[in-house]
């Protein structure tokens, strides 16, 4: 199974030197574990464009879909066996981050 792991943050860019090594250690133990499957980081949510493409003519509206104090500052897709395993997992890349995480199962189609 895949799980999708936002990295929570209100700042953007910033991680230290200490956690970017931190970070890289974790993400070489999930390819260790077979567990990598992709990351990344994202751009500052008012760098987003919300898409709404429902009506007859598209809407394109500048920053993000949500007025909030935290966003979604990076992320990474998990293999895992389970969710336990994911949480497992993930408690160590909170630790690695220095960050809350949202763990949730990704439904490919």
């Amino acid at each position: 199974m895949q799980y999708l792991v936002n990295v929570i943050d209100h700042r953007s860019n910033s991680g230290t030197d200490e956690e970017m090594v931190a970070i890289d250690a974790f993400n070489d133990r999930l390819r260790a574990g077979g567990h990598w499957v992709f990351a990344g980081g994202l751009a500052d949510p008012t760098a987003s464009t919300v898409v709404d493409g429902r009506g007859e003519s598209p809407v394109l509206t500048d920053g993000p879909f949500a007025e909030t104090k935290e966003w979604a500052a990076g992320f990474w897709i998990i293999e895992a066996p389970d969710l336990d395993a994911a949480l497992a997992l993930m408690t160590a890349g909170s630790k690695a981050c220095n960050r809350r995480l949202e763990v949730r199962p990704l439904y490919a189609g």
